[in-house]
């Protein structure tokens, strides 16, 4: 019996990538393939990927080079029967193999069926409604969810399946039975809410704030400031041209969105980090053979960070159309410098990790980051970052904030330094320093609560035992 024919089609890769560059094809055309290996190799903007095979047969690729930049979702080499000839859509709504399983037959026989309607009814209109298989439609329909805000993979990702559906139910947001029930009666939608009850569960209050907001009156909104245009470039010997693309070009959209749409303050404190120095050192000697790693500054910075921001949440927050939102999670990005350019790994819910399960995760973040290996969710999500040039012999910097975040904090080098101690007031004592920048969205945050906050992780860094209190 032939096999059962394959579409190997470029997965969707976060909220923002709509297409990736082709790196390398791993398998050549003709090869015979096992369900699971990986085919081919992928750039995005930030990060590479591979596809793998989901069936087994012949592979038959499709008229895309390495170096071509191709559209997420589409369909770029088909697996089965050794004389089967490459065709964009071969498993498309036209047709189902007779090996494909009950759904993918009766999704197939929707698809056809709703391609006729709306030929029929309006042939120029574009298709008004989703497709999706008869038992997708069914379990939507008794889950109440919207066909529409479901991510399709049927059909090289057009149609929506029963599987599509129930990861959607999964990944729904954690809710209160009472906040669920006002949700479905007043048309709340839970997914767009922030919850404030414990681990971040939505509660009837959230719903109830939600409901008013949407009956208040509409805020206007401000118009978005103008980038001057470009002026042309004076004549110039030009050595080398470097394209804006990829994360380079990413960069350089945030950081300019950044610096054009935040009032930015920086507050810079000294702290005496020579309790710190002398924490880690012990904390190196005891622990690096047990842990497989030796525990790093920065690692105990960030649990003094997570802490803050657990202690004082307007940090922790973001700014909205018409209000300010406090964040129920902490996820710490940590600024880190690559070959393909500064990425910015994120720690979920670092408020809640142990050094040594800090430390792990971080070093695997940071691994994958600079072997171009990311996943999609280990550069999103982040509520606060912390950027350290100490290791550049930098004292002191004024670092750009990462929207959509409040806030960002800058870590010098840690360096000895002569200074006056109340213990000595009349001869100078050498001890380790370090200098902290603190930048913050003035429309967000006022100078005062930002400073009791730098003001606590210099408290901590100076007196590192009160991480245990």
């Amino acid at each position: 019996m032939a096999p059962k024919t394959t579409e190997v089609y470029i997965p969707k890769y976060g909220q923002t990538v709509e297409e990736v560059k082709i790196v390398q094809w791993l398998a050549e055309d003709g090869d015979e393939i096992k369900k699971g290996q990986e085919i081919l190799e992928i750039e995005t903007d930030k990060t590479t990927f591979f596809v793998e095979a989901e069936g087994a047969g012949f592979l038959h690729r499709g008229p895309y080079e390495v170096g071509q930049t191709v559209p997420v979702l589409e369909v770029v080499a088909l697996i089965g029967a050794k004389d089967l000839q490459f065709k964009a859509g071969a498993i498309g709504a036209e047709e189902a193999p007779a090996t494909e399983s009950a759904e993918a037959a009766e999704e197939a026989q929707a698809a056809e069926t709703q391609e006729k309607v709306s030929a029929a009814s309006e042939p120029s209109a574009a298709p008004s409604k989703t497709f999706a298989s008869p038992r997708a439609r069914k379990l939507a329909g008794e889950r109440q969810v919207d066909l529409a805000q479901v991510t399709p993979t049927g059909g090289g990702g057009v149609r929506v399946t029963e599987k599509d559906v129930l990861a959607y139910l999964a990944a729904a947001p954690k809710a209160t039975p009472l906040a669920e029930k006002l949700a479905a009666e007043i048309g709340v939608d839970l997914r767009q809410l922030t919850g404030t009850g414990p681990g971040g569960k939505i509660t009837r209050e959230d719903v109830e704030a939600a409901r008013a907001a949407a009956e208040a009156p509409a805020v206007v909104a401000r118009p978005a400031p103008v980038a001057p245009a470009p002026t042309a470039l004076p004549v110039a010997d030009v050595a080398e041209r470097i394209p804006l693309k990829g994360v380079r070009a990413i960069i350089v959209d945030r950081m300019a969105a950044s610096v054009h749409t935040t009032a930015r303050v920086t507050l810079v404190t000294e702290a005496d980090a020579t309790e710190f120095v002398a924490m880690r050192e012990r904390l190196k000697a005891r622990v690096s053979e047990e842990w497989g790693f030796a525990p790093g500054y920065n690692d105990l910075l960030a649990l003094i960070v997570a802490k803050a921001l657990r202690k004082f949440p307007y940090m922790n927050a973001r700014l909205a159309a018409d209000a300010i939102e406090l964040l129920g999670h902490v996820n710490l990005g940590m600024a880190v410098d690559t070959e393909r350019g500064l990425l910015v790994p994120v720690i979920r819910d670092a408020d809640t990790k142990t050094l040594q399960q800090f430390g792990a995760e971080f070093r695997n973040l940071v691994d994958r980051a600079r072997k171009g290996r990311s996943l999609p969710d280990d550069l999103s999500g982040g509520t606060f970052t912390i950027t350290n040039l100490g290791m550049h012999d930098i004292d002191a910097f004024t670092p750009v904030i990462n929207l959509p975040e409040a806030a960002i904090l800058g870590v010098g080098r840690i360096a000895p330094k002569w200074v006056y101690r109340p213990e000595s007031p009349n001869a100078p004592v050498l001890r380790q320093m370090v200098t902290f920048s603190l930048v913050f969205d003035h429309r967000i945050i006022d100078g005062a609560p930002a400073a009791r906050f730098l003001q606590y992780i210099k408290g901590l860094v100076e007196e590192p035992y009160l991480l245990m209190a």
